[in-house]
């Protein structure tokens, strides 16, 4: 494809982007009739005020500690799980494992969109009928959808590494099990480790998002603290889920650096204490987890657990397919798409904003430092704060629908997002703003036309990764009334139809697969 025809695909994608947002905000009501609701502007004040008294009683105090461990304990066991199934999917999966035998393959990555396509708080519902109030419905309700993406992205690790040691084995007469273990494990070892970091990381916060829809832990206690107005609770939630991702984020940024980080030749045959002591540290958590929350696998091979688990599937096959229930699935799929639409360009436009500002300078001024600082924070606290809790702050001041939703989804979107693009400033080559410095530019020219250029592909490359996740977490915010397939959803399990359960579950997943093709295409046209 030559110059040309790339910029002409190129445009053609950005204008029909233009336009899906247009009729996404169409959608969400933002160009016909009011949006905003004033009375709720007097009770936003004061949850605002509560940021700067929050709940510090020894009793509360004690809540939220308990709270945090349980959290803490659904996280650790839960990625212990996804990593463990993630592990043995990896081979499944692998293209090395089909070889030639590309049906198999597509069929086996196949298999792994439906628990990828379904978010952590679904799984939860459904296992909740299954298991009961459990501790097991927490772990895997984070275990199973994220062993089904770990599988994916260790599958791809173990594709990239040299097959020269694997083929000399299977030539040998080794299985192919055997040959991935000895051949091609010890050399995709450091991009497994850390991604098995990455993943505990986002556990913390499915963790929240779980107890959100009353698995307990720490989003159980900011749930209750919300639905009786108690803000300076709310905050004391808040500040304390905070620190606790900020521990886990630097915690597994200092692993993935160190993994990242060559040793020197005569150091890589000794072991390294700081990878040692986090993986030995990981191992205590997933014990001290597994018995702090009691949880048992006989529950699991229990006569009841397995009378529950034919229940549910005979009232969930066949599907509901009657007339009334597509079209209300139909109409809930466009508001779910124009739903992620909206929260990706709000997020995208903010982290173009903020990026610059957001990342690490060389030689930073001492009020550069300190700007840096605050807006670093200020990310950290919006995607600490779970997409639910948004949507109810804004409903203070924005009448029910799409809206509200879609900018939660923006406003948490943002928090990663930004994050993202400033590491993404931050790994550009710094020589053509240093040039146009010393030609006289002002700092704003010489981020117009020394850095925008060159950070505008990678942003927008993680704003499509990142809308494909804005999709599955709409979902979330519509489990709690702000509309879409969730709402509907929520609305087929109170009364327990199954079989519209299973075709709504069934939309969520076509639709899931349909914005994962068409963001990777996106992606491709940016290349």
């Amino acid at each position: 494809m030559t110059v040309l025809q790339r910029d002409r695909v190129r445009w053609a994608w950005g204008l029909g982007a233009l336009v899906l947002l247009a009729w996404s905000l169409a959608g969400a009501g933002l160009f016909s009739g009011a949006v905003v609701n004033g009375a709720g502007v007097r009770q936003f004040g004061r949850f605002a005020a509560g940021a700067l008294s929050p709940a510090t009683d020894g009793a509360f105090l004690g809540v939220l500690a308990s709270s945090v461990l349980v959290t803490v304990a659904y996280a650790a066991l839960g990625a212990a799980l996804a990593v463990g199934l993630g592990a043995v999917g990896a081979l499944a999966v692998a293209r090395t494992t089909w070889g030639r035998r590309r049906l198999g393959w597509a069929l086996a990555r196949g298999a792994l969109a439906v628990p990828r396509g379904l978010h952590e708080a679904v799984w939860g519902l459904l296992l909740v009928n299954v298991v009961g109030l459990d501790p097991w419905v927490g772990v895997l309700a984070i275990g199973v959808p994220y062993g089904a993406v770990t599988a994916k992205v260790f599958a791809d690790l173990l594709d990239e590494v040299p097959r020269g040691p694997y083929d000399a084995l299977v030539a040998a007469g080794a299985g192919p099990v055997v040959a991935a273990l000895y051949g091609l494990l010890p050399a995709a070892s450091g991009g497994l480790l850390s991604y098995s970091f990455y993943r505990l990381e986002c556990a913390v916060r499915s963790a929240v998002v779980l107890g959100l829809i009353g698995a307990g832990g720490l989003g159980y206690q900011l749930s209750l603290s919300f639905s009786s107005l108690r803000w300076p609770q709310v905050w004391s939630c808040v500040y304390a889920l905070s620190a606790l991702c900020v521990l886990a984020v630097v915690a597994g940024r200092a692993v993935r650096r160190r993994v990242a980080d060559p040793r020197p030749a005569g150091d890589r045959l000794r072991r390294d204490p700081l990878l040692t002591g986090a993986v030995l540290t990981t191992l205590a958590a997933v014990v001290w987890s597994w018995w702090y929350l009691a949880v048992s696998p006989a529950t699991l091979v229990s006569d009841r657990t397995a009378a529950q688990l034919r229940y549910l599937l005979a009232a969930a096959w066949p599907p509901d397919v009657d007339g009334p229930l597509l079209s209300a699935v139909a109409s809930a799929a466009v508001d779910t798409v124009q739903m992620s639409v909206i929260a990706i360009a709000v997020a995208t436009l903010g982290a173009v904003l903020l990026a610059g500002v957001a990342a690490h300078p060389e030689r930073p001024s001492v009020l550069r430092r300190v700007a840096g600082a605050v807006v670093r924070a200020g990310l950290l606290l919006l995607r600490a704060v779970p997409p639910p809790v948004w949507a109810l702050v804004l409903l203070f001041v924005l009448l029910p629908g799409v809206l509200p939703g879609a900018l939660a989804l923006g406003v948490y979107t943002l928090g990663v997002l930004g994050r993202l693009a400033a590491e993404a400033v931050e790994e550009l080559d710094p020589r053509p703003r240093a040039a146009l410095a010393a030609l006289g530019a002002r700092p704003v020219a010489g981020w117009l036309y020394g850095v925008l250029p060159d950070a505008t592909g990678p942003v927008l490359a993680y704003a499509l990764y990142r809308w494909e996740v804005a999709l599955r977490d709409s979902v979330l915010v519509g489990l709690l009334g702000a509309g879409g397939l969730g709402a509907l959803l929520a609305s087929r399990l109170a009364v327990f139809d199954w079989g519209a359960v299973t075709t709504v579950l069934a939309a969520l997943v076509l639709l899931t697969a349909a914005v994962d093709l068409v963001s990777a295409r996106a992606r491709a046209a940016l290349r």
